[in-house]
């Protein structure tokens, strides 16, 4: 039994240790990925929250052929997010992430145009349509294996990488649209 079935099984036994356990090793992953997604910190954190409920309410649903705890943990909280996106109606995603990767010491070190880029980028990301964000994002940015990724996206690896070349060619094109 590996790690993972035996932290899960402990979860669905009740055991709080294991839980936070979980919370901890995931926690700060999934974070980022609901803020990712949305842009912003208060419905990402509120996403966070109610994905370790899940986790603490149904973790006997979790099936370790279906892909590990992340993939799992990751999809709950891909479906919330959708959910949020679709609350909000058609109103367009803040387009200000630059916090979305922490540009700390490293953007100042690339200089002012690399760091503008950098920001651009981002605002053209949180611009793709949902599907290709969140392939980009969990392949990217959380480095989830396309099977996984596919996962929690409920596609098929194809389809997945679909996702990614439409998404990339996009922000390829709107890219050098702007360089012109």
């Amino acid at each position: 039994m590996s790690i993972e079935e035996q932290m899960m099984q402990a979860i669905v036994a009740g055991r709080q240790d294991a839980y936070a356990r979980a919370v901890h090793q995931y926690g700060r992953l999934i974070a980022a990925y609901a803020y990712r997604l949305l842009g912003s910190q208060a419905e990402a954190e509120d996403v966070a929250q109610e994905t370790f409920l899940k986790l603490w309410t149904q973790a006997a649903r979790w099936d370790p052929a279906r892909g590990n705890v992340s993939a799992w943990l990751h999809r709950i909280a891909h479906n919330l997010c959708v959910d949020n996106l679709r609350k909000r109606s058609a109103q367009a995603i803040d387009a200000d992430l630059d916090s979305v990767i922490d540009t700390g010491a490293a953007a100042a070190d690339q200089g002012l145009a690399a760091q503008r880029q950098h920001e651009r980028l981002q605002q053209l990301i949180g611009g793709l349509p949902e599907r290709q964000r969140s392939a980009l994002i969990l392949v990217h940015y959380q480095g989830l294996s396309n099977q996984q990724a596919a996962d929690v996206l409920d596609v098929s690896v194809d389809a997945l990488e679909s996702l990614l070349a439409r998404a990339r060619r996009a922000l390829k094109s709107q890219m050098s649209a702007e360089d012109k």
